[in-house]
């Protein structure tokens, strides 16, 4: 790096900081929950007026601060962890203006707080919007929304900021101490993250919206070394929104060492083979599978190719809705941002869209997609489901995927057990793997973390090299059973990347047992 770059990294890396303790003053100096009270709304109502004065149809700024902490513990040593970001501690704050002028939208941000930058920054989106509209193919059309002014935040029983660094760490070198005790075991990495997100939203249709949302991201790995051969298991404690008592409801001691023995098991498991077999999925790993053949091609603007250069498309085409067969008779699926505890779940959207749930899938059909208020007349909805959501204050919104879950069976259905006792040539997976997925979304590969063979309805043996092939709508066709609500359990990914410049979303996966029969399974790859 040269002297100049680095010193205007340096001076960024300022600045950002400035704007986050001047960004966390003015939260201070406002009554939390009052949201018209609050020092923000006289900073939104300057650039409202400012938009209106430049002639936009349309605005909203919106104010974001951002903490991320996270800890990690390699055997003894503490380490840099993965997850809401580089790890450590990491705040950003600023504003972002969002304008609608000759029917097309201007986007611009900064870190500066102040009614000045406020109105630059104001005059700016108008005159990207300007630009942009040389080349405008159509004008963007809004679907209609009530204003709110109302405030609303994730109940947490422990602030992770309540608890300190000391503690934290104490906590993961008890899991790793306990798992390096195990013979064999040769490596284990244990972390904890949180992610809080402040955010104050104005429109100039009147909302004014404040959210305080935090999430949480627990779990381990361990490694070992067996007749020459090495393997890693993990134990993934579902991600929530909620605060610190994730980690201390997650159970991370208490599997230490069944996760342990199955690391050293897996050394020696005998390769699956090649071969048509039924796959049962835990709902730890179902979850990246409707993550990335469900979720994923139900957002309407990959089906329209906004996504095409980074994110893909999808197989989905608009006049599917209620003609395309996604699955069996057992496949219902079900998009969501109000259920507790989902990672996705908030009150309002990005746009200021109250938080609902909706039908993607049911018994088989596809009958909804996921929209924001820009997309929802491109398959004549009159309302948004509340998609839209960007990662900071620098970033613009755009429609991201909620929570989206496979509903259970009903009451009656097939236990875990059962479904074992009822499948004669299987392979049992648990835990996410490996996954390839063309850029449509419908033909994947997918691996797992621990598989087990199933023989004559029995759970035999761990087994390795497992992979399994999934045209998206011949795989769910084939689902022939779930278990019930009890065996229902909701995991999620921190790392959803979309967009350019590319913008991360956390969004949580619910899901039953399911057999998925007659699968083409082979080996993993490389």
């Amino acid at each position: 790096m040269q002297r100049r770059d680095f010193v205007k990294t340096l001076s960024a890396a300022g600045v950002a900081l400035y704007a986050s303790d001047l960004v966390g003053d003015l939260i201070a100096q406002s009554p939390r929950g009052q949201v018209l009270a609050s020092r923000f709304k006289g900073l939104s109502d300057t650039a409202l007026s400012e938009a209106k004065r430049l002639g936009c149809t349309y605005a909203d700024i919106r104010f974001t601060r951002n903490v991320n902490d996270s800890v990690a513990v390699r055997d003894r040593i503490v380490v840099d962890s993965f997850g809401f970001g580089a790890g450590g501690h990491e705040e950003s704050a600023g504003f972002g203006v969002r304008v609608i002028h000759s029917g097309v939208w201007g986007f611009a941000s900064s870190p500066i707080v102040t009614e000045g930058e406020i109105k630059r920054i104001t005059a700016r989106a108008a005159d990207v919007a300007k630009a942009s509209a040389v080349s405008k193919r159509f004008e963007v059309e809004l679907a209609s929304v009530p204003a709110y002014t109302d405030y609303w935040a994730v109940p947490v029983t422990i602030k992770p900021e309540d608890v300190s660094l000391d503690d934290k760490i104490a906590f993961l070198m008890q899991v790793n101490e306990a798992a390096l005790k195990v013979p064999g075991i040769t490596r284990v990495q244990s972390s904890m993250a949180f992610d809080y997100e402040w955010k104050y939203l104005a429109t100039s249709e009147g909302s004014y919206i404040e959210q305080e949302i935090w999430r949480t991201a627990p779990g381990f790995t361990v490694s070992a070394i067996k007749d020459g051969r090495f393997k890693s298991r993990t134990f993934s404690v579902a991600p929530r929104t909620a605060g610190y008592e994730v980690v201390t409801e997650g159970r991370m001691l208490e599997n230490v060492e069944r996760i342990c023995a199955e690391a050293i098991e897996h050394c020696t498991a005998p390769p699956v083979g090649v071969g048509l077999k039924d796959v049962i999925m835990t709902p730890n790993h179902a979850m990246l599978t409707i993550h990335e053949i469900v979720a994923h091609p139900t957002e309407l603007d990959r089906v329209v190719g906004y996504e095409a250069n980074y994110a893909g498309t999808s197989f989905v085409k608009m006049d599917d809705i209620g003609k395309r067969m996604m699955g069996s008779k057992l496949f219902n699926v079900t998009a969501d941002r109000t259920m507790a505890g989902g990672m996705c779940t908030v009150g309002y959207d990005d746009d200021g869209v109250r938080s609902q749930s909706w039908p993607l899938v049911r018994e088989g059909r596809l009958v909804g997609l996921q929209t924001n208020r820009e997309t929802a007349h491109y398959i004549g909805e009159k309302e948004s489901r509340g998609c839209t959501f960007a990662t900071s204050w620098r970033n613009y919104p755009f429609l991201r995927m909620p929570n989206v879950h496979v509903e259970p069976g009903p009451p009656g259905s097939p236990t875990p057990d059962e479904i074992i006792a009822d499948t004669k040539d299987g392979v049992l997976i648990d835990g996410r793997g490996s996954y390839s997925i063309d850029q449509q979304r419908f033909n994947g590969q997918f691996g797992g973390d621990a598989f087990w063979e199933i023989r004559n309805g029995k759970k035999t043996r761990m087994v390795s090299d497992v992979t399994y092939n999934a045209i998206t709508t011949d795989f769910w066709q084939n689902l022939d059973a779930i278990t019930g609500q009890e065996h229902w359990e909701m995991f999620g990914t921190t790392g959803d990347a979309k967009g350019q410049p590319v913008q991360i979303n956390h969004p949580s996966h619910g899901s039953p047992w399911c057999r998925i029969r007659r699968i083409m399974v082979g080996a993993a790859f490389s």
